[in-house]
């Protein structure tokens, strides 16, 4: 027994080196923590149990059966992260280059089907140079076998890539399917060809961080939810925003005790819209008044910054913000912002975490740019997720509600259950003045009669009654109410049931 047992601590120690010590501190080398370590900062300590530490590939092509390693280059298995449950595999960039073989991808699949089953959330970190060439198409078909893993997975549980370091060629589609990618500045990547290749066939010569670094695709391709410093923020922001997730789609929003009032009114919300009409103002401030203790965690935060994405909490529960931001394009709808709005409003609905919108939009974008990209199609995904989302949603219109925006920034038609305004809030088919352009031609080369029109139009359609008067707003609100009477909304609509006609799938304009 003695024997047997010294064995297995020889085994264990063997596969807990991974590629070796001289790859091991490589990796520090470069600023990045191991695929262990990753795991201990993620996870409670303590919590993690391993599964598959001791298997190996089968290849014997190309000198593979002298190189093998206990573990094949995944670390898996599950643990806690402030004590609920979560699955987890972790690539170790250390043993081949993290890359892909049949036996490794079986391994990720393993935890992926136990996640669906238990509905627990599953975190992947990412670090790999992509699929083991020496296996050929079975390291080829062990992607296709994880990719089909989160079709599956995709609205059960909450699934999250964490890239960690190069993730290329077929390896970014596995992350391009869950739903949130974070990535580290610097050392991480993500793109379907490399530089090499691109250089080949297209001539352009960039780096590793021009073509897929963090920076481009959480700023510039929407590709990333977000980016970090180094690897240990990114992990430590990763167990922040698992707070705010359900563990899987037969769960409520989590609730934490609250010790911010509900009744705690706000002077400052009495101040924040300016006289002006066209005056800017920053949306983050209204949500800061609104939220438990002015906190959010930001989903795309450098991306389509026209509108804000994120989770926050209203007396404990957590809810989803949709808010347009009047600081950046005048909060206009493009088709940036309407596709990450669309993602994550959909994200919310699949998971039962009620959605609070504020609006302040003068419509969508115009010019030939926006058209050619396709700006009504792209549109419509924000509708058509405000639309079929059954979670509660509760809207709040502060100011300039213009146009088809109107309608799509979850008003009242698409089954809005409480839809509130302020007294500053213009609801109406666009702005005075060139509403008045167009109703009064005969008056625009007038300045002084194109002016009295523009204020007859101001003065019928840029406030709230019109839209109040036919039921389409539930209540006009002081400003300085606002979180109390959207949480007393939130908690009526608590129990709220809600389906849609039953069929195989809806077909979402993509």
């Amino acid at each position: 027994m003695t024997d047997i047992l010294t064995q297995l601590e020889e085994k264990r120690a063997a596969a807990r080196l991974g590629g070796g010590q001289r790859r091991l501190d490589a990796q520090h080398a470069k600023g990045k923590l191991t695929a262990r370590e990753r795991l201990n900062v993620l996870l409670d300590e303590g919590s993690f149990e391993e599964w598959d530490m001791f298997v190996e590939h089968r290849c014997h092509d190309f000198g593979m059966e002298d190189n093998k390693i206990p573990g094949d280059g995944v670390v898996i298995g599950y643990g806690t992260i402030a004590g609920r449950p979560v699955f987890v595999y972790s690539q170790d960039f250390t043993v081949l280059g993290g890359s892909l073989s049949e036996t490794h991808a079986a391994k990720i699949c393993k935890v992926m089907d136990q996640a669906i089953k238990a509905g627990i959330p599953i975190i992947g970190l990412n670090d790999s140079g992509g699929a083991r060439i020496q296996e050929g198409v079975a390291s080829l078909g062990g992607y296709a076998e994880v990719f089909q893993r989160n079709v599956l997975a995709s609205g059960v549980v909450p699934q999250i890539s964490l890239i960690m370091g190069p993730c290329a060629g077929g390896a970014v589609y596995s992350p391009a399917i869950t739903d949130f990618i974070f990535m580290v500045e610097g050392s991480s990547y993500m793109f379907v060809t490399g530089p090499d290749v691109v250089k080949t066939v297209t001539h352009e010569d960039l780096t590793a961080d021009e073509l897929g670094g963090a920076k481009m695709h959480s700023r510039t391709s929407g590709v990333a939810h977000g980016a970090f410093a180094n690897d240990l923020e990114m992990l430590m922001r990763t167990r922040e925003l698992m707070s705010y997730l359900p563990l899987s789609n037969r769960e409520e929003a989590p609730s934490y005790p609250s010790h911010d009032p509900l009744d705690r009114p706000s002077a400052v919300l009495d101040q924040i819209i300016p006289d002006n009409p066209n005056t800017p103002y920053d949306m983050k401030h209204v949500i800061a008044e609104i939220v438990d203790d002015g906190e959010m965690f930001e989903i795309h935060k450098d991306f389509a910054s026209n509108i804000i994405c994120g989770f926050a909490r209203i007396e404990g529960r957590s809810v989803g913000i949709v808010a347009n931001q009047p600081l950046v394009l005048a909060g206009c709808l493009d088709i940036n912002a309407s596709r990450k709005a669309a993602r994550f409003v959909r994200f919310c609905d699949a998971f039962n975490i009620p959605l609070v919108t504020l609006v302040d939009v003068p419509g969508f974008m115009p010019g030939l740019s926006q058209e050619v990209g396709g700006i009504i199609s792209q549109g419509a995904k924000l509708l058509y997720a405000y639309a079929e989302a059954t979670v509660p949603k509760v809207t709040l219109i502060t100011r300039k509600a213009y146009g088809g925006a109107y309608d799509v920034m979850a008003s009242k038609h698409l089954r809005g259950d409480v839809n509130y305004a302020w007294p500053s809030a213009e609801i109406a088919v666009m702005g005075p003045e060139g509403a008045a352009r167009i109703i009064f031609r005969e008056d625009a080369a007038d300045a002084d009669a194109l002016k009295a029109r523009t204020d007859e139009y101001r003065e019928k359609f840029a406030n709230p009654f019109v839209a109040a008067g036919r039921g389409y707003i539930d209540d006009i609100i002081m400003p300085r109410n606002s979180r109390r009477r959207l949480g007393r909304a939130l908690a009526m609509l608590k129990d709220k049931e809600l389906t849609n006609p039953p069929r195989k799938h809806d077909n979402l304009p993509l």
